[in-house]
């Protein structure tokens, strides 16, 4: 069902100095309202001091007046179109410096009423006329009864809307019963209204009949807030078929109302955006709520019986919608097609996507031989397969209850299409659970990332942005065809005004390869208000707008200092980040970065000190780290002393390289409180500037060796390592070398490894040995040449000479010699 989305300006009659950063919103008082009527509504929640506007994402209600009591408090007044379609009209409120949570506020058909406590006695029930809308809650081992007058042959529903409402995890459980209090008709979950509930009967005879209404459980609290609607009204609850083509007129069937199945003529809408909903209708009154029904361009087959085998299965050709019931428990359809080798079809079953409370198994088969594919649940309680065909011929869709259940409402609706391709954008979350809104204040930035799910289709994504407010535009860089994730950032001009829209960002495949292929998609947010345990969703409003308003300058600017170098593979980089403050403005400010590019990391928890205006993010690559120039940023948060404001910096470059050089390290042992040599071969990759500084980290403690030069021409580093007596012995196999270049007049850091050091415990002299000779007094000689210096012996070397040496000491008696360095 396509939504249209109204923004309706309002005047402030009563406002604010003091900034309220992060506005929330609680609900509404009452939580809906007649169409028709002018009413006020209390909105509650925090931080509303400064609020300026309502933004509804659906027509028909007008905000003409706005006041605001206290930060926790504004008064509104509704005007309510009579055309207003009937049920949820979500919400939210725009003040100077933010907007707040979505809430729903729903609009019925009837006159409005309150509970009026005490109605716990079943024989003292609160009197309402009948067609009325109640206002109550259900506390804890609370019991609510209502009492209407009606005719013998009177149809009396009743309709509670309490989960609906998306305030708390609310269990309705309505009765209509008799004065004797015979339960006549009860509803705890029906599969139309999900978890709430609905109850219809024929008036049997003239009197009074009780409505009552509860926690199922009877565990209600101060939070189960319901919307009871009682009245003659007509509740089919299913429709036959439950879809049509855009455009058409068509016919179909109001099924399950307790006065019979009606037949009515749908006039189906040309404009794939228009609002449309199927509401069943008749000269008693309109029902509550709607009848789901599923827009598309295909054609609808409806099933005819008898079906219940592959030769008299209905037959159809796609691509298709097929309706029908499963009219009793153990019912199963079949419909029959002719298809060619290589086709392929989605094929899916729209149950309780429509409100049915079928919970369809799919299956496909051969005709006349087995089954070749099937499914139970996808992604929920409904089915789906993509049946790719394997050989010419026919084939039979067959659909049954997983319970072979079935009865009048037990309706579905099959979808059998071609494959084709299609977009789904979505925001990433910056706070668990919490959908994202953007508030960019005027002359600053707001960052989002956002994520797309292509389907069937690959390539490039272009991102722009619709119906935003005066004064924004999006930056969005193009998506790599391997990307899932990209960053966009919202500006706002200094001169735009204090507004708001609920805006579109629309993702379209941009590829030089498929010039043929038309791929768009809007972004989608699910916004969960009502979580069971385990953090488990029982109620989600689906949007798919994005909400993005305009708001008061900010205290303070942020910007990143542009790298002039590159971040290499397996190296690491500090980001410079700026604040900009407004005189006056001290507080700290949290940084972290927007997004990071595939294979680069960041801390995260890096903050501009208070009264500083400056700070570093520590980063580093990956060795595998995808080459390429990414435009990064940073969003910052502070507190404005009345609530956060956060803020993005502009895009800058971070460009991603390959290692100037590669190591090769040999291998290096040595006896506690000796010295050693550990060599490591350098290759060049890329030249680089002057001499790079080279340390050698991870050595263990007490072992230390010096800083080494390394140009583009150095082949060899020699790092002479010093150990100490209690240097721990062991393989210390993590050795890396840090070669800093300075480019540009900034260093490129680079970390590579890895090398080993043993380090050995000196054996112990043998205790037979006889003591060495004195040394004899050396008689000076006549100076010589100085002899070459020796050749470096390679760490396989060493270890040969040193067993040669073990082997003659063994012979002779004496200590081994220690190994040449």
């Amino acid at each position: 069902m396509g939504r249209v989305v109204a923004t309706l300006c309002l005047v402030v009659l009563s406002g604010a100095s003091a900034q309220a950063a992060s506005p929330s919103l609680g609900g509404t008082t009452p939580r809906g309202a007649q169409r028709g009527t002018e009413i006020e509504v209390v909105l509650s929640g925090a931080q509303l001091n400064d609020a300026q506007e309502v933004l509804f994402y659906e027509p028909g209600i007008e905000v003409t007046k706005l006041e605001v009591v206290n930060p926790t408090t504004v008064k509104a007044l509704f005007k309510i179109s009579p055309e207003a379609m009937l049920g949820s009209h979500r919400l939210r409120v725009r003040t100077a410096t933010g907007v707040s949570e979505l809430r729903p506020f729903f609009v019925g058909a009837l006159p409005e009423v309150a509970e009026k406590e005490p109605n716990s006695d079943f024989a003292a029930p609160q009197p309402i006329p009948m067609n009325v809308t109640v206002n109550g809650v259900a506390d804890n081992e609370d019991v609510d009864y209502f009492v209407v007058e009606a005719k013998k042959g009177d149809r009396i529903s009743a309709e509670v809307e309490g989960i609906r409402l998306g305030i708390t995890l609310f269990d309705a459980y309505v009765a209509i019963m008799n004065t004797a209090r015979f339960e006549l008709s009860s509803s705890d979950d029906n599969a139309l209204v999900w978890q709430d509930g609905v109850a219809s009967i024929i008036a049997p005879e003239d009197g009074k009949y009780i409505i009552q209404i509860r926690e199922s459980s009877y565990a209600g609290n101060g939070a189960c807030l319901y919307r009871l609607h009682v009245g003659n009204f007509p509740r089919p609850t299913a429709l036959l078929p439950a879809g049509g083509r855009y455009g058409e007129t068509l016919p179909v069937k109001f099924i399950g109302d307790v006065l019979g199945d009606r037949e009515a003529t749908l006039t189906l809408p040309t404009d794939r955006a228009a609002n449309f909903s199927v509401f069943a209708k008749d000269d008693k009154g309109i029902a509550p709520s709607q009848n789901w029904f599923r827009l598309s361009d295909l054609p609808n087959v409806i099933e005819q019986e008898p079906n219940e085998t592959h030769d008299n299965a209905t037959r159809f050709a796609a691509p298709v919608a097929l309706n029908g019931i499963l009219e009793k428990p153990g019912d199963s359809d079949n419909f029959r097609f002719t298809a060619k080798k290589g086709e392929a079809y989605d094929i899916r079953v729209h149950a309780r996507s429509i409100r049915s409370p079928l919970d369809p198994v799919l299956t496909i088969s051969a005709a006349g031989g087995g089954a070749i594919a099937a499914n139970d649940d996808t992604g929920g309680p409904d089915s789906f397969i993509r049946f790719g065909v394997p050989n010419d011929g026919d084939y039979v869709v067959n659909v049954r209850d997983h319970l072979n259940n079935g009865g009048p409402s037990y309706v579905y609706r099959i979808e059998l299409t071609p494959i084709q391709p299609k977009l789904v954008l979505t925001t990433n979350e910056f706070v668990q659970y919490v959908q994202p809104v953007v508030a960019v204040p005027k002359g600053n930035h707001f960052g989002l990332v956002l994520s797309a799910q292509r389907f069937d289709f690959g390539g490039p994504l272009a991102l722009r942005g619709e119906n935003l407010p005066a004064g924004v535009t999006l930056e969005a860089p193009p998506m790599p065809a391997n990307a899932a994730v990209v960053p966009v950032l919202f500006h706002a001009t200094p001169e735009a005004a204090a507004s708001g829209k609920l805006a579109e960002v629309i993702g379209s495949l941009v590829d030089p390869n498929q010039p043929n292929l038309k791929v768009e998609g809007g972004i989608q947010q699910p916004i969960v208000l009502v979580r069971g345990l385990n953090q488990i969703p029982f109620w989600t409003e689906n949007t798919n707008k994005l909400p993005v308003v305009v708001t008061e300058e900010a205290p303070f600017e942020l910007a990143i200092v542009e790298p002039k170098v590159p971040l290499v593979r397996g190296g690491q980089m500090d980001l410079k980040v700026v604040a900009k403050r407004k005189e006056g403005f001290k507080a700290a400010i949290k940084i972290d970065m927007l997004w990071l590019p595939p294979g680069i990391g960041a801390s995260g928890s890096i903050a501009i000190a208070e009264g500083q205006n400056e700070a570093v993010i520590p980063m580093n690559a990956a060795g595998n780290a995808e080459l390429a120039t990414w435009k990064i940023a940073v969003r910052g948060e502070a507190n404005s002393g009345n609530g956060n404001i956060m803020v993005s910096t502009p895009f800058a470059n971070l460009r991603i390289a390959e290692m100037y050089m590669t190591l090769a390290f040999e291998q290096a042992a040595v006896e506690q409180g000796k010295e050693t040599e550990l060599v490591v071969h350098m290759t060049k990759q890329f030249d680089f500037p002057g001499v790079a500084k080279v340390n050698l980290i991870g050595l263990p403690n007490k072992a230390v060796t010096t800083t080494q030069d390394a140009t583009v021409e150095t082949k060899d580093l020699v790092f002479k390592i010093t150990t100490d007596m209690t240097t721990p012995a062991g393989n210390h196999a993590n050795l890396f070398c840090q070669i800093i270049v300075t480019e540009n007049g900034e260093p490129v850091i680079h970390n590579i490894g890895t090398g080993k050091l043993r380090v050995d415990v000196p054996l112990p002299p043998k205790k037979d040995a006889p003591p060495p000779p004195p040394m004899p007094t050396p008689t000076p000689a006549p100076a010589a040449e100085k002899p070459p210096e020796p050749k470096r012996l390679t760490r396989l070397e060493q270890l040969r000479l040193e067993q040669q040496e073990r082997e003659k000491a063994k012979k002779g008696g004496a200590a081994p010699a220690a190994p040449p360095k």
